[in-house]
């Protein structure tokens, strides 16, 4: 009877092995940068331009950093960026940590990633904010020549600095469209800083067809989740778990397909669920809401995609066809340009389709039916003359 009421636990003796999610095609569309550096390399580039730190070890760092560590809410959680912004001051070390991060990711055969930072955070020693976003730009742009992984930038406002701040922010994430800019998001502690104070920002953004995702219902109720899709526009939701407490809310976004960006371990992190058992997005996705699954921050939240995936399969219950559903998912909510998107799914799904339900690559390759491509406007029969 308790298996029957625990789907994780039922399910136990047929969990798959963590390499196997290690080797499925993957994407991160909620990854801050800033949250998401080497050890290693916080203590060479402190090394290297005398920047103080709260330890000189790895291990030291790591817990000064409160890897992996429980918190019980975002704004304690957040204070481990203090370290990590500390050596992302010059446009070296930026480059250097754009690319590692691309780096990590494709040794886990992620293949598309939205990283996520807020320019304005890198101007202490005097940068200029177009060389911050460029450094960026140039360190991603190094990690796809040498490994092939596609890699974008979406560039954030902070609720809790000011709305001019995130205006200013705006403008240059309409600069770098198309230049390796896709979206517009607003971060920060979210209780106190509602994201209607920001609007003009998203208004600026939308005006010039830019796609915009908001940090929502993580530290604040589903009025948080509401303002972000009705007052600013958003096309997505990071984080979402107090959708659930609204079904009205829950079920408009459902019905206009806005994807949420789901980050299990942080949100346990930060106290915005109890543990991952318990966490919203089985519910969600069994009620038909697009679910991606996303690290968040790397290094603080000391995770990756696909350990990411095998808790929501281990721990929550997700089948092994759920989560290649939810890697299709991610492929599709990503802000790339439409046919970019469509002939990377096509790829996915035929990758996916070696693995049984499973998990297990399956000995001869499933049959598959040509997909029908449909017509052009150019290519469809002309109506007759009335």
């Amino acid at each position: 009877m308790a298996q029957q009421d625990n789907p994780a636990a039922a399910n136990e003796s047929a969990v798959v092995p963590l390499e196997v999610f290690e080797a499925l095609p993957k994407t991160d569309l909620h990854v801050h940068l800033d949250g998401s550096l080497r050890l290693e390399t916080i203590l060479d580039i402190a090394k290297k331009e005398g920047i103080e730190l709260p330890a000189t070890s790895v291990e030291g760092l790591r817990a000064a950093i409160g890897c992996g560590k429980n918190f019980g809410s975002l704004v304690d959680y957040l204070k481990g960026f203090d370290i990590t912004l500390r050596v992302m001051q010059t446009e070296e070390s930026l480059e250097r940590i754009a690319f590692e991060l691309a780096e990590d990711a494709q040794r886990e055969n992620v293949r598309y990633m939205e990283v996520r930072y807020a320019p304005m955070l890198h101007t202490r020693r005097g940068l200029k904010l177009t060389k911050v976003v460029e450094a960026v730009l140039d360190g991603l742009r190094r990690a796809r020549e040498t490994y092939g992984i596609k890699a974008n930038v979406i560039i954030c406002g902070i609720r809790n600095i000011s709305p001019d701040s995130s205006y200013e922010m705006a403008e240059l994430a309409v600069a770098y469209k198309g230049r390796g800019v896709v979206g517009f998001d607003l971060a920060g502690a979210e209780a106190e800083f509602p994201a209607k104070h920001h609007r003009d920002s998203f208004q600026l953004v939308r005006d010039n067809n830019i796609n915009c995702t908001i940090h929502a219902g993580e530290a604040y109720g589903p009025e948080s989740i509401a303002q972000a899709i009705h007052v600013c526009g958003a096309h997505r939701i990071g984080h979402g778990c107090r959708l659930r407490e609204n079904g009205d809310l829950l079920h408009y976004l459902n019905d206009h397909r806005v994807p949420l960006e789901c980050c299990p371990s942080s949100n346990v992190q930060t106290g915005a669920v109890r543990d991952i058992s318990s966490h919203p997005l089985k519910l969600y996705y069994d009620l038909g809401l697009r679910v991606t699954v996303n690290t968040d921050n790397r290094l603080i939240t000391d995770t990756t995609v696909s350990k990411e995936l095998w808790l929501c399969h281990a721990k929550m219950g997700l089948s092994f066809a759920d989560i290649k559903g939810i890697v299709v998912a991610g492929f599709k909510s990503s802000f790339r340009p439409f046919h970019e998107k469509q002939a990377a799914l096509r790829r996915v799904t035929q990758e996916l389709a070696r693995y049984d339900d499973s998990g297990v690559l399956r000995t001869s390759p499933p049959p598959t039916t040509e997909p029908r491509r449909a017509r052009t406007s150019a290519e469809l029969p002309a109506e007759p003359n009335s």
